[in-house]
């Protein structure tokens, strides 16, 4: 899922995962910031299998926010080895704020992101979401619903202001 408002992005994960649950699939709904800190905490511990097994056992494994900011380094290695190993065996989604073009530069590693794009997008079914922001909709609507009325009431050399919102 790329592109649009954040929350319905993932509001509609979380729904498709809702729903595996209640038809009695195992799901793990994971950021990409918590997949990948789980990742180099136990690779500090040397427990990166018993985190592996972690994201590879779900049935159904979400992975929300990939885009908001760059990773820090090696992350694409470890994404890549749960995209890798769940290639073709569980389901998987990842929600994400910016164009797949842009994953590699996120990644900090152009050919990780080819590798992981390449597998994840091969049997995936693409959900582009466009348009302003869920969460401003009615800060938006309300602002220039005021910003319209203020212009029109105003006198022709008065500006125009618009108050804060609240």
């Amino acid at each position: 899922m790329a592109d649009g408002f954040v929350s319905l992005r993932t509001h509609l994960a979380q729904a498709v995962g809702y729903e595996a649950i209640k038809m009695n699939f195992q799901v793990l709904y994971r950021s990409i910031f918590d997949l990948v800190r789980d990742f180099m905490k136990d690779e500090a511990f040397s427990q990166q299998d018993r985190t592996l097994r972690r994201y590879l056992n779900p049935e159904l494994l979400i992975i929300d926010d990939f885009g908001l900011k760059q990773l820090p380094k090696n992350s694409g290695e470890h994404l890549f080895e749960v995209i890798m190993r769940r290639y073709e065996n569980r389901s998987t989604i990842m929600t994400s704020n910016r164009p797949l073009e842009e994953w590699g530069k996120l990644l900090g590693d152009v050919p990780t992101a080819g590798a992981i794009l390449d597998r994840f997008l091969h049997h995936a079914q693409t959900i582009a979401i466009t348009g302003r922001s869920y969460r401003l909709k009615d800060h938006a609507t309300v602002a220039g619903k005021e910003d319209k009325n203020r212009k029109a009431k105003s006198k022709p050399n008065e500006p125009s202001t618009a108050e804060p919102a609240s």
